[in-house]
């Protein structure tokens, strides 16, 4: 199953896909820098900065920096990655920032329950910028 992150609500999506995942099912995410975090744009950045400067630099906690990584760290968060079946579950889920060339002629799946139109709010915060904000390229 290939999905389209674009405008997507990234907890419903990471919920989801780690469900699909679970169950036995590839999943690729593809333009995970589109999917976005709701709530207060400034917020959220306030609480990513401190997570961040938690720790150190060598025994963490460690925050991705790439979108792509980003996304895949929040939906571990909702697996069980310690046990077998949370391990295979994860190796089945692929993020990509972009569309990659093996998937573009594939047909994708934009999932209209989790998308931004849901939303009865409009503060939301893309997690490029996010990404950005704490240090990517």
């Amino acid at each position: 199953m290939i999905i389209d992150a674009t405008n997507m609500i990234l907890g419903r999506l990471a919920s989801f896909a780690a469900e699909k995942s679970q169950l036995g099912e590839d999943i690729r995410i593809i333009n995970c820098e589109n999917a976005i975090v709701t709530g207060n744009k400034k917020r959220t950045l306030k609480d990513y900065n401190e997570k961040l400067q938690m720790g150190s630099s060598t025994r963490g906690p460690f925050t991705p920096k790439r979108a792509d990584r980003f996304v895949k760290r929040t939906i571990r968060g909702m697996l069980p990655y310690n046990k077998e079946i949370g391990k295979k579950a994860l190796k089945r889920i692929r993020c990509y920032i972009g569309v990659p060339e093996e998937l573009k002629d594939k047909k994708v799946e934009q999932l209209k329950k989790m998308d931004r139109s849901k939303l009865t709010v409009v503060k939301f915060i893309k997690v490029g910028e996010i990404c950005r904000n704490i240090g990517a390229k």
